[in-house]
């Protein structure tokens, strides 16, 4: 049994990825509303990572509204440009934040955050429609393996936007 300690490796984190996909595909198979599937997303990314806090914010006009998460209680609302969420609406990227209080205006919802990734969504139209935020306890956890992994589960979900 893995010390609950220690960080998965990449290689570890691949392999997690790898298994997580297909369940993935099968909870959001045939699933048409957006909520529900986030709802779902979210539940199945804790189970397997643990992370201390994850979940979406929609974008509702000019801001990010919290939406399905799983994790303590979060910031409610975040501005468009405003800290790591609102930075990847509005650069429409990906962002992996190594030390969050090393980003210029992070929005501390949690003290114990101390790294962050952030993935965009699109809608059909290809506007952002939402991000997934992930904050972990640890510095430095995310990397592009995390990345590229994230982008693809996201992709399953555009087509709800």
């Amino acid at each position: 049994m893995q010390d609950p300690i220690t960080l998965p490796r990449t290689k570890d984190r691949v392999a997690l990825f790898t298994a997580l996909m297909p369940q993935v595909r099968e909870l959001l198979h045939e699933e048409h509303d957006p909520v529900a599937a986030m709802a779902n997303v979210t539940a199945a990314l804790r189970q397997t990572f643990d992370w201390h806090w994850i979940g979406f914010y929609r974008v509702m006009g000019a801001e990010l509204v919290l939406g399905p998460f799983q994790g303590p209680v979060a910031c409610t609302r975040i501005g468009f440009g405003k800290g790591v969420c609102g930075t990847a609406w509005k650069e429409e990227r990906t962002l992996i934040v190594p030390d969050v209080e090393a980003f210029p205006g992070h929005i501390a919802c949690s003290p114990l955050s101390r790294s962050e990734i952030v993935v965009p969504i699109r809608d059909s139209d290809g506007r952002i429609a939402a991000v997934l935020d992930i904050d972990s306890i640890h510095a430095d956890d995310f990397s592009t393996v995390d990345g590229h992994a994230l982008e693809l589960l996201c992709e399953l979900l555009q087509p709800l936007f």
